[in-house]
């Protein structure tokens, strides 16, 4: 276990000031945008939500774009940042690999080709609903898994190399056959572009809904294996000195992790680094153990991800957005090249 730059103290000390940055990313979140909200306006908006006898903004649309716009992605954000942390701590420590992250089992690839399959095929305006493209990408993600997790067994049993092996062929796969999807419609091109860089622009309620199963039956399975995720990481044979069934552990694990990825992806597109910036970064300043790095690391993720979210939305002139893809790519990569110089991100 690497050492910890903080003392070990309560796990309040330890937590608080990761909850306090996640409050302040869901505050800016609800200010940020192109219509203008005073902050004394919103906290009266958001005081009214929770119930409080507070007199009501002047403004009487202001209550629609707060609650039901800019706190709702908010909300979205923090979910798809935590999940993919939390993802990317369980793979670390199932496939002990410190560069493992959500995407390594190639489930964002099935994802993506699912949500290009079905803007390709135009479902979405044949189903009349917005959750065609989010729940074929879900599909494929899951397809994915399945087919990387057969294939494993297939080669020799789910040990973490035939397990990441079967993850990069999947991955190489789909990236040919996205390639090709692509290539054979030009029309559809820029969307599908578009959705894979990652972006919550007009993501609302019904994608809140489609992804917190996904979240909640993710955030469970991991949180059930956390002492076997601990012992896994000291390998098969003291797994099997102390009880562990590291072959049933590790299937659970990669299944929970896969079903939070693909979660993740269906509702943002493919976003990157964030599972691997927050599980390393407090890996480095907490320790290692699963029990307090994977709360930690939910936490660390969903504000990292609101935050950049909100830059997304306020670093163009004129109401433009990034792809918020493109701001943790950004800010992601200086930050991971800076834990690795240092010496203690690589350990996991």
């Amino acid at each position: 276990m690497p050492p910890h730059a903080f003392p070990r103290g309560g796990v309040l000390k330890r937590t608080l000031p990761l909850v306090l940055a996640g409050l302040a990313a869901l505050s800016a979140a609800c200010l940020a945008g192109a219509y203008p909200a005073a902050p004394g306006d919103v906290l009266a908006v958001l005081s009214r939500a929770a119930g409080l006898a507070v007199p009501a903004p002047a403004d009487p649309a202001l209550p629609t774009v707060v609650m039901e716009l800019r706190l709702t992605r908010g909300l979205l954000a923090y979910g798809v940042g935590a999940a993919l942390a939390v993802a990317g701590a369980a793979f670390q420590g199932v496939l002990r690999n410190p560069l493992a992250d959500p995407f390594t089992l190639g489930v964002s690839g099935g994802s993506a080709f699912g949500a290009a399959l079905s803007l390709t095929l135009g479902l979405g305006a044949a189903l009349g609903s917005t959750l065609a493209t989010p729940a074929c990408a879900l599909l494929g993600g899951g397809a994915t898994l399945v087919a990387v997790l057969a294939l494993s067994r297939l080669a020799g049993g789910l040990r973490r190399e035939t397990v990441v092996l079967s993850g990069i062929v999947a991955a190489t796969f789909l990236s040919a056959l996205l390639s090709l999807v692509k290539a054979l419609n030009e029309e559809s091109v820029a969307g599908i572009v578009f959705w894979i860089m990652g972006g919550f622009q007009g993501k609302g309620r019904a994608e809140l809904a489609l992804f917190l199963p996904c979240l909640l039956l993710g955030l469970a399975g991991v949180g059930l294996f956390l002492r076997e995720l601990d012992i896994l990481l000291l390998g098969e044979r003291q797994a099997r000195q102390l009880g562990v069934a590291a072959g049933r552990s590790r299937l659970a694990l990669l299944g929970a992790a896969s079903l939070l990825t693909a979660g993740a992806v269906a509702v943002s597109g493919v976003i990157g680094f964030v599972g691997l910036i927050a599980p390393h970064a407090c890996r480095r300043l907490y320790g290692g153990e699963h029990g307090s790095l994977v709360p930690q690391a939910a936490l660390a993720g969903g504000a990292l991800l609101c935050a950049a979210d909100v830059l997304a939305r306020v670093i163009l002139p004129d109401g433009a957005e990034l792809p918020v893809g493109v701001v943790t790519a950004l800010l992601g990569g200086p930050f991971f090249c800076f834990l690795l110089l240092t010496g203690r991100g690589g350990r996991a």
